[in-house]
Parts: structure tokens; C-alpha cells; sequence
């Protein structure tokens, strides 16, 4: 048996043997082969050589000069001591992370800027409740600057749960008045009667340098349940007084909030998502004299509902006027927060018409609602004919830059070509607001930045709490960059220093000619920076006053060009009502640079226009609207009126 198994190993191993041989021999044979193909290939000519490539060429730009402005914080130097009061006490209820206007505004007519801010309290369910409530604070401005609280000797100490400020002159008696809007202290949704009571606002009229509250008898208080935000005067059916708009936010109680459960990664509690609130009207009150007003909202048209669900759409935040179309009615454009923004053309004969997406100015470029908060208008441009729209987005959203084609109702956002997108898409945005404020004429752009949630920086690496206020110098169109971010080299530490910034808005507060800046905080001080320009530029601070009988005394959408001596023109608006929650002064401040000022054409909100020739630079001039003959939008009628100083 063993002799049996040897003899068939050695069969198996002789056969083994013989495949090893044949495939060693295919192998080598394999080899061979590659490394003749590869001797081959070496004997070949070398290819041609490549033709020679010119270099590129870069393009040659002219170095920009950036301006100097060091801007100083001088809130306490100046006696502001006011911080704000958002009644958080951990329940992270919404209303408490998005207050915190200002208002610029001259109540005593003495020709200096005075400031209002707006305050919230502790909720009236709080523990805290029975302690003394904070109050909204108001400080007289001396003419140089610094601040002093009359807040009680004129009447307003009050309290209230506030959000944003109006200021304007409604029954053109020659004083500014004040509208202040609040959030309704509900614990749970109201039906029936009870949502009939009055709402949370509060209207003051200046008597003399004192304001005494008419609210209730002027019926301009909302609804209870209202959350009001950003509201502003103006005239929108031309017969000569102001009117109010009023922004409502989300359909808001305490009870719903809490039950949302709302939390950040990790389970705390977070504040809410305006997704899951309901949508709200704004409101439109008519101005009808005797101090008097009629909520004309429904049968204006400005009651937008969803095209699915039939409720309210808009979560309003910001709003602004303009006559886009030139037609010499005031149009309105509202920032909404998650969905569509809308644009009201104004039809002339008491109604709007919502069109926002004819126009091109709802959603961002792909077609998306942004978290849109603060607003503003302007015609930053050459293109007289132009308007520009910023609308100030939540984090990792980008400022929205809408310009209109000359002489249109059509608008492209153009954040991205002109420079703001890369440089304000993790920021969140509250108060955008346009200002000359290097004073070279062009329209520079503040934003006022801040998050909601303190705890942010645990989930999002990229995002604080407290941010940076930005401040975008205006280089011109034909720069390759528009609008280019200046650094604390330029502006100074004070300025860049983070906050939880809200409100903003412009304001000479010291009659240097240049303008200064107040940023309001949520539960936290405001900062005024003072701007310490010094390039010894031109400028012409102007001041309108209309008739009183077809044109309010504040004369809101008057428009002014200002013809240089270089032939140059300049194209400015009258307005307050900008930012988020907010109002600048009446004045304009126009930077000439070194150049000089030929004429100024005024094309009243009646329709009338005015010339003014021999214009002085660096003066404050206050005109009066003088009798003339309706014109065309277009035309200017040359009838020489002296400026009043």
C-alpha cells in the first residue's frame, strides 16, 4: 500500500513540476516581450515640442483710497446711562431677543438732534413683576453732543413691553409726535370679544415740548395679540398729513411658545422659530385729522394671506417708503421674516396692490424666503432713475442689495457682484441703514449686527452671540468692488468692538457737518459712536418743511437734486423711517467732497418743484415749501428761491 502511494505522489509531483515549467516559461516569455514593446518605444522620436503659451496678463487696478474714520464710543461721556430691559429670566420667550429701537428726532425744535430709546420690562407674570418697571428713555441733546435724561419731565416715563419707535410731526402743528409699538403680555390666545380690547401701542402727541398720550381716543392702540415692530408716517393718500403703518410680527402668546419646546443641540432651551408661528396683518391708519385715525388695512389691500392656507402671511419686521415707480404716490416695501417680503404699489386712489414677485424683490436668487429683519432705500448710484434696496438677513443669509432697472419697478439682488455677500453672509443682520459718512457723496451702508441665542457658539463654530456692527465704505459703481468692508484700521476698535446690536440709526449730533451713529442692543446698553472724520470735505445739511395743507410739514418721499459744480447730481430722499425699529433724523447731510452745490431741484410729495439757486456749503438750511405750479414728475420748474438759513 505505502509502494502504491509513493508512486502516486511522484505522478503528482511530475505533473506539478510540469505546469510550474509552463508557466514560468509563459511569464518569462510575458517579460520578454514588455521590456522589447518598451525598447522599442525608446527608439521612437521625441514628440514636437509644445508651441510657447503667452503669460496671462493680470489686470491693472487702481489702488482705492480708503478713508479714515475713526468713529469713538462716547455713550457714557455723552450721559447715556440707559440699558435695555428684555424681561428674560430663562424662559427664552421670543419677544425678548428681538427688541431694542432708536429714534433721532429735534422735539424741542431747537436745531439739534434729541434721542429716544425704547425699552421693554419684566413680563407682568414674572417674579419680578413687583419691582419697580424700567422705563423707554429720552435725553435732550445740548448742541454739542452730550445727552441729558429728560425722560419724566417731558412724560414719557413709561412702561411698557416695546418694540419700535415712529417719530413725525401728524397734525402739522409745528412739533414732532411720537407712535411706539409693544407686544401684548398674553398667557394664552384670545378669541371673540376679548381679541377686540385694545392692543399694546401707545401714540404721543408733543404739545410744547410735552407729550401727553392719546392713544385710545386717536384708536391707534392694535388689537390685543398684536406684536408690533418696525411703523412709520407717511402720506399715502397726498391730502397733506401723515399717515401710520404699523408692523405686526407673529401671532405670539406665552402658552403656545412654551408648549413648542423649542431647544438647541444638547437640550437646552432655545428661542423659537418664527416658522412655527402663525402670520400676521400689518396695519394701515389713516390719518383723518383731529387727531383722529381709521384702520383702513382691509379695504387699502395690505392684508396679504397665504395662496394655500388662507391665513395671514407676513411676519413683518422692517418696512420702508419710496415712490418706485415715479408716479408721485408713496409705494411701501416690508421685510418679512421666513417668508416672501412684499412690495405695495401705491394705485393713487386709496388701495395698494401687492407685487413683490413681478418685482422680482420676495426671495433671494434661488427662489428662497430669507429671515429678513432691518431695511432701506436709497439711490446710492449715478443712475438717478435707480432705487436700492438693503434688506438686512438672518445668519448665513446675506444682505440682500435689490436694484431696480432705471426707471422701473424691476429689481435684481446684486449683493454678490457688488461686494456685501461674501462679507455678510454669517452675520446676522438687524439695522441696515444708508449715510454719507465720509461725506465724498456717495451712500455708504451700517449694518448693526447680533444673534438671538446667547448659547449659539456651543452649535455653530462660525456664529457669537455678540457681533461685529460692519461698516461698508461706497467705492462707486465702476469699482470692481461696490461696497468694501472697512477693517478696525479704518473705523476704529470702538466701532468693530461686538454687541448684540438691533436698531441703528444716523444723526449729526454735534453740528460738525459729518454723521454720527446709535446702536441700540437687546438687554444691553446702546452705543453711540461719534464720527471723528477729518478730511476737511464739503457738505450741506437741509432740512424740508412742507405747506402743512397738501404736503405734510414732515414731507416724507420728497426728492432732492442737487446739481455740483462739476455737473454732477445727486439724488437724495426725505425720510425716517429706516433700519430695524428705528428712525433717523429729518435732515439730510449730503457730502460734496471739495465740489460745491449749483442748484438743488426739490420735487415735493404734492408734485410740485422748486428751484433753489446759490446754495452755501458746510450750513445747516432749513426751506419752506413755496406756492408753485404741479408738475410732472419729470420736469423741474426753474423759479430761484432763496434758502432760508
Amino acid at each position: 500500500m505505502s509502494d502504491e502511494l509513493e508512486s502516486q505522489d511522484d505522478a503528482i509531483i511530475g505533473t506539478a513540476f510540469a505546469y510550474s515549467v509552463i508557466f514560468l516559461a509563459f511569464v518569462g516569455g510575458g517579460v520578454l516581450a514588455y521590456f522589447a514593446v518598451r525598447l522599442l518605444q525608446s527608439s521612437e522620436p521625441p514628440p514636437a515640442p509644445l508651441p510657447d503659451v503667452p503669460q496671462a496678463q493680470l489686470r491693472e487696478e487702481t489702488p482705492l483710497d480708503l478713508p479714515t474714520l475713526p468713529f469713538v464710543d462716547i455713550t457714557a461721556q455723552a450721559g447715556i446711562t440707559f440699558r435695555h430691559e428684555n424681561g428674560a429670566r430663562g424662559e427664552k420667550l421670543l419677544p425678548e431677543t428681538m427688541g431694542g429701537g432708536c429714534a433721532f428726532f429735534d422735539y424741542d425744535n431747537d436745531g439739534d438732534p434729541d434721542l429716544l430709546l425704547t425699552n421693554s420690562r419684566t413680563w407682568r407674570w414674572s417674579d419680578a413683576a413687583a419691582d419697580s418697571q424700567p422705563t423707554l428713555a429720552f435725553y435732550e441733546n445740548d448742541g454739542q453732543g452730550q445727552f441729558h435724561d429728560v425722560t419724566a419731565q417731558v412724560g414719557l416715563g413709561i412702561s411698557m413691553y416695546g418694540q419700535g419707535v415712529a417719530v413725525g410731526d401728524f397734525d402739522n402743528d409745528g412739533d414732532t409726535d411720537i407712535y411706539l409699538t409693544g407686544v401684548s403680555e398674553l398667557e394664552h390666545a384670545v378669541d371673540g370679544d376679548a381679541a377686540q380690547a385694545p392692543g399694546p401701542h401707545r401714540l404721543f402727541r408733543n404739545e410744547g415740548g410735552q407729550f401727553v398720550e392719546i392713544t385710545e381716543s386717536a384708536g391707534v392702540a392694535g388689537a390685543l395679540g398684536d406684536w408690533g415692530t418696525s411703523c412709520g408716517w407717511f402720506d399715502y393718500d397726498r391730502d397733506g398729513d401723515l399717515d401710520l403703518w404699523v408692523c405686526n410680527y407673529v401671532e405670539w402668546n406665552r402658552e403656545f411658545d412654551l408648549a413648542q419646546d423649542f431647544s438647541l443641540t444638547g437640550g437646552a432651551r432655545a428661542y423659537g422659530r418664527p416658522q412655527v408661528f402663525g402670520g400676521t396683518f400689518s396695519r394701515l391708519y389713516r390719518n383723518d385729522g383731529d387727531a383722529k385715525f381709521t384702520d383702513v388695512s382691509a379695504e387699502a389691500g395690505i392684508q396679504i394671506r397665504s395662496p394655500t392656507t388662507n391665513k395671514p402671511l407676513g411676519k413683518s419686521l422692517g418696512v420702508t417708503f419710496a415712490d418706485f415707480d415715479d408716479d408721485g404716490w408713496l409705494d411701501v416695501i416690508v421685510a418679512n421674516d421666513t417668508v416672501q417680503n412684499f412690495l405695495f404699489r401705491n394705485q393713487g386712489n386709496g388701495t395698494f396692490v401687492e407685487e413683490a414677485k413681478l418685482c422680482g424683490i420676495a426671495y433671494d436668487m434661488d427662489g428662497n424666503s430669507r429671515g429678513a429683519m432691518g431695511i432701506d432705500v436709497a439711490c446710492p448710484r449715478e443712475e438717478l432713475d435707480c432705487h436700492a434696496v438693503a434688506i438686512g438677513n438672518f445668519a448665513n443669509e446675506m444682505t440682500a442689495f435689490y436694484v431696480s432697472l432705471p426707471g422701473s419697478m424691476q429689481f435684481a439682488d446684486e449683493a454678490v457682484a457688488n461686494g456685501l455677500g461674501p462679507n455678510t453672509r454669517l452675520y446676522l443682520t438687524f439695522g441696515v441703514f444708508f449715510a454719507d459718512l465720509d461725506l465724498d457723496g456717495r451712500l455708504d451702508l451700517v449694518h448693526a449686527n447680533g444673534h438671538l441665542e446667547q448659547d449659539i457658539a456651543q452649535v455653530q463654530r462660525s456664529q457669537t452671540y455678540e457681533q461685529s456692527p460692519q461698516l461698508f465704505w461706497n467705492a462707486g459703481s465702476a469699482s470692481p468692488t461696490e461696497y468694501i468692508r472697512l477693517t478696525e484700521e479704518r473705523i476704529g476698535a470702538d466701532y468693530v468692538r461686538p454687541m448684540v446690536g438691533r436698531g441703528a440709526a444716523p444723526a449729526d449730533i454735534d453740528g460738525d457737518g459729518d454723521l454720527d451713529i446709535i446702536i441700540a442692543a437687546t438687554g444691553a446698553q446702546p452705543r453711540l459712536l461719534r464720527n471723528d472724520q477729518e478730511m476737511d470735505r464739503h457738505w450741506v445739511r437741509v432740512k424740508l418743511v412742507g405747506n402743512g395743507t397738501t404736503v405734510p410739514r414732515d414731507p416724507i418721499g420728497a426728492r432732492i437734486d442737487f446739481t455740483l459744480n462739476d455737473e454732477q447730481v445727486l439724488r437724495r430722499f426725505v425720510r425716517r423711517t429706516c433700519s430695524y425699529l428705528s428712525q433717523a433724523e429729518l435732515p439730510l447731510t449730503v457730502g460734496l467732497a471739495g465740489r460745491s452745490v449749483k442748484s438743488m431741484s426739490i420735487r415735493w410729495p404734492d408734485g410740485t418743484v422748486q428751484q433753489v439757486d446759490k446754495v452755501p456749503v458746510d450750513r445747516s438750511l432749513l426751506i419752506e415749501q413755496t406756492p408753485s405750479t404741479p408738475q410732472a414728475a419729470s420736469t423741474a420748474l426753474p423759479r430761484p428761491v432763496t434758502a432760508a438759513d
